[in-house]
């Protein structure tokens, strides 16, 4: 069974080597000790939420602190190849559920979009509110999945916002059940096309329950967008974008493969 993973922060962990000691402190300790109960000698690891990850044994556990021996510190590797989920705001927290499911199959960042026909509205202090609730969704399903890296939740975007983030994109994807080519078919035509110096962004675009409205779609194609179909069945919107980062995790061939 793999260690339980807490995160530390960014930068945390960037002194130490194996062999010196690091203390946990706050929420993340109490966690680990009062509710999943870890005592000395057993096995933990501590990762950054940034790529590094500490490898260790408890030597000291209160409610306030847990100090763990470094047996090993390695860095994790974001992909050349991120996967961005395009989630559109959907009511009864299936957006939510969207991004807590992608994080664990291995999104690498999350745009939240008001779309013209969603129902939930971000604005003003509710906005810092969803969204702040949005990244600990996708901390706690990072800690889950015993990810390294937490998923950065961007700035939520209207439909002007996401033409610029798709114009910006390698390649941006809308998933839509009236497209004609499979989803599959699109990525992999793109991937076969060769490698590109730096860094590259694949934006899986999901809409909400009432569909992304032919305007939309219109203007986002016009900045460079393309619509896949990702199956015979119309999904949910809590479960289109999840289907869609495990098909193109299969085709990127991180799907299956050991962890960097």
């Amino acid at each position: 069974m793999s260690n339980p993973v807490f995160f530390s922060g960014a930068g945390s962990l960037d002194q130490l080597v194996p062999g010196a000691r690091y203390t946990l402190s706050g929420p993340e300790a109490r966690h680990a000790v009062t509710v999943k109960r870890l005592a000395p000698g057993e096995f933990v690891d501590i990762a950054d939420g940034a790529g590094k990850r500490l490898t260790g044994t408890v030597v000291a556990a209160s409610p306030a602190e847990l100090t763990v021996e470094c047996a090993e510190l390695v860095v994790e590797q974001q992909p050349d190849i991120r996967l961005v989920l395009v989630q559109a705001l959907a009511k009864g927290d299936r957006d939510e559920l969207a991004v807590e499911t992608a994080t664990e199959l291995g999104i690498d960042a999350v745009i939240p979009w008001q779309s013209e026909r969603s129902i939930v509205r971000w604005k003003g202090e509710r906005a810092a509110k969803a969204h702040a609730k949005w990244q600990s969704v996708v901390t706690a399903a990072a800690k889950q999945a015993r990810r390294a890296w937490i998923p950065e939740v961007r700035a939520a975007v209207e439909t002007p916002g996401l033409v610029s983030a798709v114009a910006a994109a390698d390649l941006a994807v809308i998933l839509h059940e009236d497209a004609v080519r499979p989803l599959r078919s699109v990525l992999e035509a793109w991937h076969a096309s060769g490698p590109v110096a730096g860094p590259r962004e694949i934006l899986l675009i999901v809409g909400p329950e009432g569909g992304i409205s032919p305007r939309e779609v219109t203007r986002l194609c016009g900045a460079g967008a393309v619509t896949a179909l990702l199956g015979h069945h119309v999904l949910r919107s809590s479960t289109a974008g999840p289907a869609a980062v495990v098909l193109a995790s299969d085709v990127l061939g991180r799907w299956g493969a050991p962890a960097p």
